[in-house]
């Protein structure tokens, strides 16, 4: 699967905005297969429910994961 990625980081927080069609702002991530995306969100977030998220994404054609920095 074709994606597009637009990360913003702040000292708080993470938003990483992932799209299967091209936008003008996002960056082109690559074309993906189901375990390079499992290592993709693994290494956002080494707790995030990776099935789940690739479900929404090939569902909808879109995902924005918030990601919470730890102190």
């Amino acid at each position: 699967m074709k994606i597009w990625i637009l990360d913003t980081k702040a000292p708080s927080h993470r938003l990483v905005r992932l799209n299967c069609e091209d936008h003008s702002d996002f960056t082109y991530l690559g074309d993906l297969d189901d375990s390079e995306l499992s290592r993709f969100f693994l290494e956002l977030k080494d707790d995030i429910d990776v099935e789940k998220n690739i479900k929404l994404l090939k569902y909808y054609g879109y995902l924005h994961l918030f990601i919470i920095a730890k102190k």
